[in-house]
């Protein structure tokens, strides 16, 4: 059993161990002629670029390293997911903070070669942003991760997730130790109260009420839920932070456990999500060899331990009352909410839910101070916000930035803006139950107040980005068509209303769209928010309530006008032949139909009731402008 002495012992070893990787911060650029000669090298184990032969590049690389000779001096150490999942597989190299990105397992000779043994940086496996006007920065300096604060992030892609010892390096478990052998129950949860930490998984709700609700019930059993069913189509920061830094949230569940008097805990994550489940098996298992799950927690009499629950992938899962359904083995559905979980949740006994980023903010909390805390993000929503930031944008991956930053700063500041030139034209945070954001609000500070103001979500932050080739209807027709598939058909509103939604919106983007349709959905709309069973059901027509509030006139058109105004529904496409047409033949040639017809040197005709609207004459025509026009 490990005691807070040894926890201290460990903790001032661990630092030693990795402080080389923490000596390039502050540095605007790189100077090259330094020369080091130790080096630790941190591969994303993430799964993008696991998906990439991450793995495989560590392994390659700890072969060269150990065939000069340098195994000594050089660590090579893989991490959690880095964020920049757009650039992977990446690599780190410190003291200096080189960032390489697009890293293949040809490239290892040459970095270990050039970089580690001479000491000559790989400039063209550079990430892009990092070497500016022949001077390169260090990974540190880059805007992507210049202008994030990483609080649930902290130690993601810093640090060895399957080892205790360097989470424990950077105060890890220090908090729990402090909590109990120092703190009451009622002190914790009113640290937790005055923090203000809000629920990261969607509504908000804050964490420390929830704890003293569960606290103040008498019961022979209690329990602690991490929510970690992520199923946002695009959302994986709750699967990173798992796979990058396990120990945060089995730490923070140890202090929600002290705090309301529980000692079980339960891990609900996909079974889909391999590597943070083998990375959580294998945590679990260290923090029970170093006393700090199980019975007599260093020392103290304080008991808690977790297990896992594997779920199978269902959408509805995150949901609350459908997640305890099915850790008690039954069909994950929604139950009629009587009483609060926190009074009667897990087989009726008081039950904490929190998902992962919410727990992975915990530790630090109480490392720091509640002031801290405050001092981050805006008044009613303090703290940071993990986003996965997707779409039509630059720079693709996993951020955290404070609350109140603005939408534009997240996207042109960190997103890099929109790619091939394009304006932008919303975004869509919060997932299938979220909603759609236009451009004239890109200056709306993101917290919980404001997107709910425009009638989006914060939800568990998906962030997708759109820019003038989406069509809205056809992202509305998109959600519901998830919706649709993922609702658990327990209740008529959801199960019914997601359906016709669905086919009404179906029909306008084939261009079938009648009079009366946008009003249907408007009711469906507010039936559905209204009479649904859960949350789910409830914020599903979100995506359709906010892209008729802002681009009704796409709608209108579609219905109407029987035209996409973004070219992007493919039934009311229409291909033309202009004026500028020499009578090339190239886009007669590609037609895989036949249907241009025209003499050589002579305009060229498209016969539109034979036109499979393929775009192959489009992309066959050499002009510019190009004379094939999609209208």
């Amino acid at each position: 059993m490990t005691t807070i002495v040894e926890l201290n012992k460990i903790r001032q070893e661990g630092l030693n161990r990795i402080k080389l990787r923490q000596s390039e911060l502050g540095k605007e650029f790189i100077d090259e002629s330094h020369g080091f000669k130790k080096h630790h090298i941190l591969v994303c184990g993430g799964t993008g670029c696991h998906s990439s032969n991450g793995d495989k590049i560590k392994s390659l690389i700890e072969e060269k390293i150990n065939e000069k000779g340098l195994s000594e001096d050089i660590q090579v150490i893989l991490t959690g997911c880095f964020g920049l999942c757009e650039s992977g597989p990446n690599i780190v190299v410190y003291p200096e903070g080189v960032f390489y990105s697009h890293v293949t397992l040809e490239d290892v000779e040459e970095i270990v070669e050039e970089h580690i043994v001479k000491g000559h940086i790989v400039k063209r496996r550079l990430f892009k942003e990092s070497y500016v006007e022949d001077k390169i920065k260090p990974v540190s300096e880059v805007n992507f991760y210049k202008k994030q604060t990483r609080i649930a992030l902290r130690n993601c892609g810093v640090i060895a997730p399957e080892d205790i010892e360097e989470y424990i390096a950077l105060d890890g478990y220090s908090a729990l130790g402090k909590i109990i052998t120092e703190m009451t129950q009622e002190e914790v949860i009113k640290i937790m109260k005055d923090s203000n930490l809000r629920g990261r998984g969607g509504a908000g709700f804050p964490a420390g009420r929830k704890w003293e609700e569960a606290y103040k019930y008498n019961a022979d059993q209690k329990y602690i839920i991490c929510n970690a069913d992520e199923g946002d189509p695009g959302a994986f920061m709750d699967r990173s932070i798992l796979e990058g830094d396990p120990h945060s949230v089995l730490e923070a569940m140890a202090i929600a456990g002290y705090a309301v008097g529980a000692d079980q805990g339960f891990i609900y994550v996909r079974a889909e999500y391999p590597i943070a489940v083998q990375r959580l098996e294998v945590a679990l298992e260290q923090a029970r060899e170093y006393g700090l799950l199980g019975k007599k927690i260093l020392g103290t009499d304080f008991n808690f331990d977790i297990e896992l629950r594997l779920g199978a992938g269902a959408f509805v899962c995150g949901e609350g009352t459908a997640l305890m359904e099915s850790i008690e083995g039954r069909r994950g559905m929604p139950r009629t909410k009587i009483h609060r979980t926190a009074h009667k949740g897990l087989w009726q006994k008081p039950t904490i839910i929190n998902n992962v980023e919410t727990l992975a903010n915990i530790p630090i909390i109480f490392q720091k101070g509640v002031e801290w805390f405050r001092n981050i993000g805006t008044e009613k929503s303090p703290g940071t916000k993990v986003f996965a930031l997707g779409g039509k944008i630059e720079n693709t991956g996993l951020i955290e930035v404070p609350m109140g930053m603005s939408l534009r700063e997240i996207v042109y500041g960190i997103g890099g803006g929109i790619p091939n030139g394009k304006e932008f034209k919303a975004v869509q945070t919060g997932g299938p139950s979220g909603g759609c954001i236009p451009a004239e609000h890109l200056d709306t500070a993101v917290d919980f107040e404001s997107l709910g103001e425009l009638g989006s979500i914060m939800g568990s932050g998906g962030m997708v980005v759109m820019d003038e080739s989406n069509c809205m209807v056809d992202i509305a027709r998109f959600f519901l068509d998830f919706s649709v598939e993922e609702s658990c058909g327990k209740c008529v509103p959801c199960r019914e209303g997601t359906k016709r939604m669905l086919e009404i919106l179906e029909r306008i983007t084939e261009g079938k769209g009648e009079e009366g349709d946008i009003e249907r959905l408007e009711s469906l709309s507010e039936t559905m928010t209204s009479a649904s069973l859960c949350g789910l059901g409830q914020s599903a027509a979100n995506p359709v309530i906010t892209t008729l509030k802002y681009f009704r006139d796409e709608y209108e058109a579609h219905i109407k006008d029987k035209k996409c105004p973004a070219g992007a529904c493919q039934a009311l496409l229409e291909y033309y032949i202009g004026e500028n047409c020499i009578g090339c033949t190239k886009c007669a040639k590609a037609c895989p139909v036949g249907c241009i017809d025209g003499k050589l040197k002579e305009r060229h005709v498209i016969d539109a009731s034979k036109c499979i609207k393929c775009g192959a004459c489009m992309a066959a025509c050499p002009l510019k402008p190009k004379a094939v026009i999609k209208r």
